[in-house]
């Protein structure tokens, strides 16, 4: 067993925490009025599930003592990302016409190390899993080139662990901003990542456990493809064949983020192409 698999629910709940509070502090500035109507419809909405439900005490206080234990493990970010980011991506981007986004999640960090493509990720020296280039272009609307746009790339190791979320990891392992050369064009050399298991020793673990779920997330990579002049894209991109496109706990996969690797001429492991368009700002 390698030291990364000590890594616990908590430790990642408490890790996932603090990062929110680091990089999320402007507070959302809704009106009074926009505040009192998402809280109405919010509480209407539960109040309205336990007289439908008929929810008893007993399911009432253990609903309390879950909540609370939540909150003690720093799993909220984990809970929120995982069964409500979706929704709120798919408000953010229901009018983009370029590239579709998907969730951010709750393991992303900012500033990471800046590379010129074509890039390799910072890796172990024996970094294991199935090599992959991961290349495409990226343009506007029109088609047009945009040079020097910015690929943000995180993902998994093959032992479904991030850099800075796992004990053992390098800093930055798996984790990179790559600049585009001069057509546009972005060519990354990575490990493929494996599907992973959201923590399930905590509060997130318990809930998965009583209703009955899984829960595995697909083989994914994490990206924000940016330009100046056009509004950034957070999204996904999943692997084609992986047994858990089709029910991500995360409920985050659309079919146009799916692909479909192919064996490298040279044998040197595989390699896909996906061409990112950004839409004005």
């Amino acid at each position: 067993m390698t030291i990364e698999f000590q890594a616990t629910a908590a430790a990642s709940g408490a890790n996932a925490t603090e990062r929110f509070r680091e990089n999320k502090k402007a507070a959302a500035s809704s009106s009074q009025e926009r505040v009192s109507q998402l809280a109405s419809r919010l509480i209407k909405a539960i109040n309205d599930t336990v007289l439908e439900e008929k929810v008893t005490y007993d399911e009432y206080n253990a609903l309390k003592a879950w909540l609370i234990q939540v909150g003690e493990d720093g799993e909220w970010p984990l809970f929120l990302d995982v069964w409500v980011e979706h929704s709120v991506e798919q408000v953010a981007n229901e009018y983009r016409e370029g590239t579709k986004g998907s969730i951010e999640g709750p393991y992303y960090v900012p500033d990471s190390p800046q590379l010129d493509s074509p890039a390799t990720l910072p890796m172990r020296d024996n970094e294991q899993g199935t090599p992959l280039l991961f290349q495409g272009n990226i343009t506007n609307l029109a088609g047009e080139k945009l040079p020097g746009a910015s690929v943000e790339i995180w993902h998994a190791d093959d032992e479904g662990f991030y850099s800075q979320f796992a004990p053992g990891l390098p800093e930055w392992n798996l984790r990179a901003t790559v600049i585009a050369d001069a057509d546009g064009r972005y060519e990354i050399n990575t490990m493929q990542p494996a599907p992973y298991q959201i923590p399930t020793d905590g509060s997130c673990g318990k809930l998965i456990a009583a209703a009955g779920w899984h829960a595995w997330r697909p083989a994914h990579l994490h990206l924000k493809i940016s330009a100046p002049g056009y509004h950034l894209i957070t999204s996904q991109l999943y692997f084609k064949g992986d047994s858990h496109v089709g029910d991500d706990i995360a409920s985050a996969v659309k079919p146009e983020l799916i692909l479909d690797p192919t064996p490298r001429a040279d044998g040197a492991g595989r390699e896909v192409s996906y061409d990112f368009v950004l839409d004005p700002a």
